[in-house]
């Protein structure tokens, strides 16, 4: 598509897209009385304008039967999680028993870890990336110690290039390939936190399967944001978070996708909790455990229905918006529009020092709506200027801007707006 840099340009945009009605859906912080151009839902996702009413069901329920919401609330509290299963493995490209909502995304990683890494004398290695979020690099840091094994031993990190920004799916491979023997997993983002870079999740799990090791994918970054395929891409394991794309709230629950080979596997090692027992005979509270036979079974506790209710909200909304699919086409074309008017404000800057570099992948197949800004010869007043203009966007030390626009509720006008803002702030009018 040819883009136009201006606001009749945006706004027709706007009135033909299929999905404009969902903004109404979400809650915008306010500046100067208008919405705030708000580019940060890969950090944190709006609310939902619903969740109140959501999470009153559930207080009202609390209130009304008390301990006998678990089997006579509206939404039964016993079974609350339950209703998860098919819209989670709708976005996550995965059958409904593969997949569960719980816990928080590190603690799932660390869950999975316990069934996934069982390093021996042979292998013992993890090939990770060097620039992961740093939740992430503690958890396989401090995994790897509980088994009594150096991470500086165990840990290959694979990062950029000298003087590039982007990982080459070539380097992991050969790392892959070069550690073979000693493999026992590898454990990557689906799409970087800072650069916004999309995996190719297909080819590193057959890599990784090619000689003997687990594949695996932490998808905090991925999940609402980009299409998935779990169950056919053949990975092992995959963990997220919800707070972000996924719009559930701040510390909302996570989820795990465990591949059906494995969760046929009852004697595949795992951390047990009495939510993951079979439920057929949970009540009768026998002395062994037996796991559900579903990715229910690596569950440990009830379900925080307060938090889930926040979260069946932002299901309901993607499943009334048909999924990834129409979301996706029209983050390529949002996405699209921003890098045309961060080039466009490049031209117009005359100081030779100073310019908005995308190190975010330029092929549309490599990201998702996340475009990622590394601000030559300024400082963070770059960003302080943005954030008192009414632009919610993310700094990175020590000169990454980070932009998300989300399909669900950002606009066109968000983004032109976005490119009056700069112009201001750089002072190019």
């Amino acid at each position: 598509m040819k883009y136009t840099n201006t606001l009749d340009f945006a706004i027709g945009l706007d009135k033909k897209d299929p999905l404009k009605k969902f903004r109404k859906k979400f809650l915008f912080p306010k500046h100067k009385g208008k919405d705030a151009l708000y580019f940060t839902g890969n950090s944190l996702g709006l609310q939902p304008a619903s969740v109140s009413k959501y999470i009153n069901i559930e207080l009202e329920d609390w209130a009304k039967y008390a301990v006998e919401g678990h089997f006579d609330a509206r939404n039964p509290w016993y079974s609350y999680h339950e209703m998860f299963a098919t819209p989670t493995a709708k976005l996550m490209g995965a059958k409904p028993d593969e997949v569960v909502v719980m816990n928080q995304l590190t603690v799932n990683l660390h869950l999975m870890m316990v069934s996934f890494y069982r390093p021996d004398k042979k292998r013992y290695k993890i090939i990770c990336e060097a620039n992961a979020f740093p939740s992430d690099q503690y958890a396989l840091q401090t995994h790897v110690q509980s088994h009594g094994l150096d991470p500086r031993e165990v840990l290959i990190e694979i990062g950029p290039r000298k003087g590039e920004n982007l990982v080459h799916l070539e380097d992991i491979e050969k790392a892959i390939d070069d550690n073979g023997d000693e493999l026992a997993l590898v454990i990557i983002g689906g799409v970087n936190y800072l650069t916004g870079q999309v995996i190719d999740m297909p080819a590193i799990t057959k890599a990784a399967h090619k000689v003997g090791a687990y594949a695996a994918f932490d998808l905090a970054h991925a999940a609402g944001n980009i299409e998935l395929n779990l169950h056919d891409w053949n990975v092992d394991f995959a963990v997220w978070c919800t707070y972000k794309y996924l719009n559930s709230g701040p510390g909302a629950v996570a989820g795990a996708f465990i591949h059906e080979r494995h969760i046929k596997n009852q004697k595949l090692p795992r951390f047990a909790g009495w939510w993951g027992y079979d439920k057929k005979t949970r009540f009768q509270m026998n002395h062994d455990f037996e796991p559900m036979k579903t990715a229910e079974g690596w569950q440990l506790s009830n379900a925080p229905v307060f938090s889930m209710a926040a979260h069946k909200v932002s299901l309901d909304i993607f499943t009334e918006a048909g999924g990834m699919k129409p979301l996706c086409k029209k983050s390529k074309m949002l996405t699209g529009y921003l890098e045309f008017i961060i080039g466009g404000l490049n031209e117009k800057i005359k100081d030779k020092k100073v310019r908005l570099e995308i190190i975010t992948p330029k092929d549309t197949d490599q990201r998702g709506c996340q475009l990622s800004i590394i601000a030559h010869g300024m400082g963070r007043d770059f960003y302080n200027a943005l954030t008192e203009n009414g632009v919610f966007c993310d700094w990175r030390n020590p000169n990454v801007v980070r932009l998300a626009p989300v399909p669900l509720y950002n606009s066109f006008e968000d983004v032109w707006r976005f490119g009056q803002t700069v112009e201001q702030v750089l002072k190019l009018k």
